[in-house]
């Protein structure tokens, strides 16, 4: 049930291509068009003699028992299949990475460059003078930032709008960082010891933290959590974190499910019994700690168009999006005002129907942050495709002078 399936995007191999996002398998298959409807056939209460019958009546002919056979095989061998194959892959690649010390870079030479010469001129880049930012602002009283998730090609103007607020001064602290989990468990909260590595070289997970956490909230919290994996979230921080304060800078990373349950039923994200405990402990963990924290938020706005199942294509700033970015406003300025109340009033509205990924961390942010105030230092719509999409931001949080 966790497999990705959308078009195949090559149009010499039409039908339908199926990946797992979760990268239990790195199998990735095309299975044609005549062959999709015979999908629904593994479902659990089909038999093989329903799956042939199928076949006998796509293809025209009596004899399917190889044309099944070799389908089977194929979805089995991929480990496609909610089998023997799939839980060994599950269970092996769950095993390897509990065990590593590190967390390595999944999206190297995908998102951003592999080479570490080549992403230090392409950070570079992004974070210059040149490229029109607005100037830098006094660090007083900032204790927090947010920045988009998106990659960094398509939102590097909002990435460099959070970033640029940084300052010397902050590189000794522990950068907590409240990212999106695409794929985690709901209510819960993905944490890992391990280091962090990516070109640039190898960051330090603030372990007492970590530690100080899943001791005061375990029901909440998914330690070592597999989805850090492969969750690019936190990942695209590190290397804005590590291209500015160092390689081996010091983070505390935090992956946050979705509050589905609140979202789709009602109530308060802190209904549930162990949200509650998680965001209670990561508020003593902030009066305690104090300005030895600084907080990174990773968080995408809207998604909106055929990529997120909506029955209409979109275009930055054009049609429908232009009422999106009135709503991603109203929602900007109750996290601004620090209301964590009205923000997610807001987001229940339509079961969310804008998609906000990023509702949880800044939800998580809002109930969790000291007397503060948000400002928006960037908004920007992109086109993740020709038919979707993504509104993200750079944004900064101060605490008000004494």
């Amino acid at each position: 049930m966790t497999l990705d399936f959308m078009p195949s995007p090559s149009p010499e191999d039409p039908g339908l291509f199926i990946r797992d996002p979760y990268r239990f398998s790195d199998a990735m298959l095309i299975i044609p068009p005549p062959l999709v409807e015979c999908l629904q056939c593994f479902d659990g209460g089909h038999t093989d003699l329903d799956l042939r019958a199928a076949l006998a009546r796509i293809t025209g002919r009596l004899e399917t028992e190889e044309i099944s056979r070799r389908l089977i095989d194929a979805l089995t061998d991929a480990g496609f299949l909610e089998d023997e194959t799939f839980a060994r892959m599950q269970q092996e690649k769950r095993s390897a990475f509990a065990e590593k010390p590190t967390r390595e870079p999944a999206h190297a030479g995908s998102a951003y460059p592999a080479d570490p010469e080549e992403l230090r001129q392409t950070m570079g880049q992004f974070m210059a003078d040149g490229n029109g930012a607005a100037p830098i602002a006094p660090a007083d009283g900032l204790f927090a930032i947010a920045a988009p998730h998106v990659s960094p090609s398509g939102g590097w103007q909002s990435y460099q709008a959070a970033y640029r607020m940084l300052r010397p001064e902050h590189r000794a602290r522990t950068f907590v960082i409240l990212a999106t989990s695409h794929y985690g468990t709901p209510e819960k909260f993905g944490l890992t010891r391990k280091r962090f590595r990516t070109p640039l070289g190898e960051s330090e997970t603030d372990t007492r933290l970590v530690d100080w956490l899943a001791e005061r909230a375990p029901d909440a919290i998914e330690m070592e959590d597999y989805c850090h994996s492969f969750e690019h979230t936190i990942e695209l921080q590190m290397i804005f974190l590590q291209h500015l304060m160092g390689a081996n800078v010091k983070v505390l990373p935090i992956l946050c499910g979705s509050y589905a349950q609140s979202i789709y039923r009602g109530g308060k994200p802190e209904d549930d019994d162990g949200v509650k405990r998680f965001l209670d402990a990561l508020t003593e963990l902030r009066d305690r700690e104090g300005d030895r924290l600084f907080w990174i938020l990773g968080v995408d706005m809207a998604h909106m168009g055929a990529r997120y199942q909506d029955n209409f294509d979109c275009h930055a700033g054009e049609g429908v999006m232009q009422s999106v970015a009135d709503r991603d406003d109203r929602r900007i300025a109750r996290i601004n005002a620090l209301d964590a109340e009205g923000f997610w009033s807001l987001v229940q509205e339509r079961h969310d129907d804008l998609k906000w990924c990023g509702s949880s961390p800044f939800y998580t942010f809002l109930k969790t942050a000291p007397r503060a105030s948000g400002e928006l230092l960037r908004y920007e719509q992109w086109n993740i495709d020709d038919r979707s999409v993504v509104s993200f931001a750079g944004m900064a949080f101060r605490k008000p002078a004494e």
